[in-house]
């Protein structure tokens, strides 16, 4: 059974951080494209951020410079560590697994307040 699971989510002041955490099971992580997804009320999910096996790494132009994501092979964990948070930052967090399947987690909540 493939789980994808959040951690780190929560409520924060603008300027701060958060990390997030991702822990999987059931997938072969080292050859999936790992990234993290977000939605915010009354908007579209979009890409935040991803990293594949080979370590190339993409992010959204809205967050360059303030997050970073990473992984850890030997975990199974992909983590995104954001600073400078931003209001415009609260949303749902999404873990997702992209190799021969895509799967997804079941989201944290990020909550930045000015």
């Amino acid at each position: 059974q493939v789980q994808l699971v959040e951690s780190g989510g929560g409520l924060v002041q603008a300027g701060g951080s958060l990390r997030l955490s991702c822990t999987t099971s059931g997938i072969i992580f080292n050859i999936n494209v790992m990234g993290w997804y977000r939605q915010a009320p009354g908007k579209q999910r979009e890409l935040v951020a991803s990293r594949s096996p080979g370590g190339f790494t993409n992010y959204a132009d809205s967050v360059k410079g303030r997050f970073t994501i990473s992984r850890d092979n030997a975990k199974n964990t992909v983590y995104l560590q954001m600073n400078s948070l931003k209001p415009e930052d609260t949303a749902v967090y999404y873990c997702n697994a992209r190799g021969l399947q895509e799967f997804w987690g079941q989201g944290t909540q990020v909550t930045v307040s000015s």
